[in-house]
């Protein structure tokens, strides 16, 4: 088994337009992607809006310059992630399929094993 993390990119303007039906139907989503997918979920968190993102970055000269925002400006940002466990790509993408993403998408990536 490998573990992949399932990346939830998502439109974030239209979740601060989204009315409370909409909200809790995408909470009640991920209740049931939990429910459904628990046995494989190693882990996994919602994040705070870009807004509150804070890049490092590498210049020129070695300095490290901080800067406020997220590290590349998107108009879907990441938004919350999964990790799962499966057995190969292809069963990663089945699980993957579940995670609601009402505004955007996933993208998922196999995790490195350093030997």
């Amino acid at each position: 088994m490998a573990e992949y993390l399932v990346l939830i990119y998502e439109d974030e303007k239209s979740y601060e337009a989204a009315d409370e039906a909409t909200m809790k139907r995408v909470m009640a989503g991920h209740m049931q992607f939990g429910e459904k997918h628990g046995a494989v979920i190693r882990g996994g968190n919602a994040l705070e809006s870009t807004s509150t993102a804070t890049s490092v970055r590498k210049g020129a000269t070695g300095d490290l310059n901080v800067t406020d925002g997220p590290f590349s400006e998107t108009k879907e940002g990441l938004g919350g992630y999964y990790v799962i466990e499966a057995a190969d790509l292809d069963a990663a993408l089945v699980i993957a399929r579940d995670v609601p993403a009402e505004f955007g998408g996933v993208e998922v990536r196999p995790i490195r094993v350093f030997d």
